[in-house]
């Protein structure tokens, strides 16, 4: 019996002119995918101003992400694309900058150690719960708002030890939506060396980043101020350890605009990404009922009717699972941009520097070389043979390399710990006849939403003795 298969854009034909491959380039990244791009192990497009690779094959991958990661730097247009959001952060900043930054986050890392915030994101959850009590039983939901708003709860808790309220993550949705759709926009105008002008929303774009920072500088201002007057600040949030975070060589600290750009960073790539996986999976979830009932009586043998506790998390195999299944299909970056420095040779192609070098997550993890029945939701493919081989070389939702995602272990606990409460909580159907359209800009997201209706299983226990 075949599996699920969740909504995939349908592969374009190969070989269109330019012209016409343009307007989908700046819609999303998966528009102009062919079915070619789920088989080939490096792709080959010349344009009239660059030349593109795809890669989708592992050890190509691996030689770029990872083995020969100084000579592949991150493309400038993923700077040129963020700057008026997080400036030259330690997401998007290069070479000798990014040596400098990282060495003074890695304290900040640390302060975001697991088990330590375990705490902070399960006041979230309770919060989140609170929330969705709030929606009627059986009511269409755009649950991707509210998996924004407990994701940013959350990084908001360990960066500034603050919550988040219903307006400011409503505002921080809409704006950051309006603003990678746009961004996005002008990122392929800027890979094809064409002029922005040709997207007229530059100025939306900037408001959808003041939005955003004007929500994060007052909370830095904030915390200086009450430093200055001597007052009592939390001791061990991260920006308590960004405040002393010094530079390894000359021993300065980070300037206030450094530091808006890395809390920045922190904040918008600690909830963006989790955001966007944690609505797809509550939507693979919502279709398949089975899965569904296998969460629940997990999540019951665990943990019972009491509250979660740290250790409880090892026991939540399948939740996790079911987490790391959906990341396959929607890895919340689709996409990473590289330039060759140097030249070199791939797969007998002559790779020039100022080319560009796309590794995309969403291909490889669709590889069908790889992968068995790769358009289909399978939690257990993990436990194959094969499906481990391929978990190992042709999967990585958080990239790789000297720059893999630093929270990979934040965001699996996190999305644990959420999904854990939820299915506990809610049962989640579907709505009929929406279909969500995933489109990949600066992350995977519906084109128009999310929507899901929810049922609390305690009303469904009062329906039944009634």
């Amino acid at each position: 019996m075949a599996g699920f298969r969740p909504p995939k854009p349908e592969p374009k034909p190969g070989g269109a002119p330019f012209w016409r491959v343009l307007p989908m380039w700046l819609r999303d990244g998966l528009s102009v995918l062919s079915d070619k791009a789920y088989t080939m192990k490096m792709g080959q497009v010349r344009m009239p101003t660059r030349t593109f690779y795809m890669l989708n094959d592992p050890p190509l991958v691996r030689r770029v992400l990872a083995e020969r990661a100084d000579n592949y730097p991150k493309d400038e247009v993923l700077g040129f694309m963020l700057r008026r959001l997080m400036g030259d952060s330690i997401f998007t900043s290069n070479g000798a900058t990014w040596k400098r930054q990282r060495g003074m986050m890695n304290p900040a890392f640390e302060a975001a150690r697991v088990k330590d915030v375990f705490a902070q994101m399960l006041d979230a959850t309770r919060d989140m719960a609170a929330r969705l009590d709030t929606v009627a039983d059986g009511r269409p939901y755009t649950i991707d708002v509210e998996t924004t708003h407990v994701t940013a709860d959350i990084i908001l808790r360990t960066i500034f030890s603050s919550t988040m309220e219903q307006g400011a993550a409503e505002r921080v949705f809409a704006a950051f939506n309006e603003f990678q759709e746009i961004a996005f926009a002008h990122g392929m105008l800027r890979i094809f060396r064409l002029p922005t002008f040709l997207s007229p929303r530059h100025a939306r774009a900037g408001r959808a980043a003041r939005e955003i920072r004007g929500l994060l500088e007052p909370m830095i201002r904030a915390r200086l101020e009450r430093i200055a007057r001597g007052e009592a600040v939390p001791a061990r949030d991260i920006l308590a350890a960004m405040l002393e975070a010094r530079d390894p060589t000359d021993g300065t600290p980070f300037s206030f605009e450094e530091l808006y750009e890395q809390v920045a960073m922190l904040f918008l790539a600690g909830h963006e990404t989790s955001a966007s996986a944690l609505g797809w999976t509550l939507y693979l979830i919502a279709k398949q009922p089975e899965v569904q009932a296998r969460l629940l009586a997990e999540v019951t043998a665990v943990l019972g009717d009491r509250q979660p506790v740290f250790s409880d998390l090892r026991g939540l195999e399948y939740t996790r699972a079911v987490f790391r299944e959906a990341l396959r299909l929607y890895p919340p970056v689709a996409f990473i941009a590289r330039t060759p420095i140097e030249g070199e040779c791939l797969r007998g192609k002559d790779v020039k520097p100022g080319s560009i070098i796309f590794v995309s997550p969403w291909m490889l993890h669709r590889n069908r070389n790889h992968w068995d029945a790769p358009d289909e939701f399978d939690a257990d493919r993990f436990e194959t043979e094969r499906g481990a081989e391929a978990a190992r070389c042709a999967y990585l939702p958080f990239s790789m390399g000297p720059r893999v995602c630093l929270g990979a272990a934040f965001a699996l606990q996190e999305a644990t710990l959420i999904l854990a409460t939820l299915i506990r909580r809610y049962r989640f159907e579907a709505e009929p006849g929406h279909e969500p359209q995933p489109v990949a800009r600066l992350t995977l997201r519906s084109a128009n939403g999310i929507v899901l209706r929810l049922t609390r299983r305690n009303a469904d226990a009062q329906a039944a003795a009634e």
